[in-house]
């Protein structure tokens, strides 16, 4: 009678993906953010209240994931704290890095777009929340004119990142 030899426990090659929930954005020049995750109700991502932390779409990729885009949504200003940390994007420029960290992990992101879209057309025609796309970055907060009467600013501020290798 033969026995089969001991299993053995291999180690996963270099070469496999890692992917984490982010838990902080560090933007062109070193500016640092917590992120939380956020969810979406009734159709409307819930960006978190505090104006120096960015949320993390839920229902989007994680940092490091094979395909699809990781959302992060932060406030430009609030009327409570004044400027928000997202304000920093209205002078981001294509070329720029984005690092996101989580998990003792890291992933960075090389900016590749930037583009202003009306509110009521960011889900439906921007595309930033799209998942069936090459693995990226997108950034999202609020810019254009401010209007009280209707309830903030008339557009979003859409910055898109491509991943610079894969995350480690």
């Amino acid at each position: 009678m033969t026995t089969a030899p001991p299993a053995r426990i291999g180690t996963p090659a270099p070469s496999q993906r890692i992917w984490f929930v982010p838990a902080q954005v560090v933007l062109p020049g070193g500016a640092k953010s917590p992120v939380l995750p956020v969810s979406t109700v009734r159709g409307e991502l819930k960006v978190p209240e505090h104006g120096q932390s960015v949320g993390w779409w839920d229902g989007g990729a994680q940092a490091g994931d094979p395909f699809g885009s990781v959302v992060l949504a932060g406030h430009v200003d609030t009327k409570a704290e004044g400027i928000g940390y997202f304000a920093r994007l209205l002078r981001i420029k294509p070329g720029e890095l984005v690092v996101l960290h989580g998990s003792g992990r890291t992933a960075t992101y090389r900016v590749s777009s930037i583009v202003s879209v009306r509110k009521n057309a960011l889900a439906t025609h921007s595309g930033a929340f799209d998942q069936k796309v090459d693995h990226r970055l997108v950034l999202i907060t609020c810019t254009g004119a401010y209007d009280a009467s209707r309830g903030g600013y008339e557009d979003n501020l859409v910055v898109t990142a491509a991943a610079v290798g894969q995350a480690r």
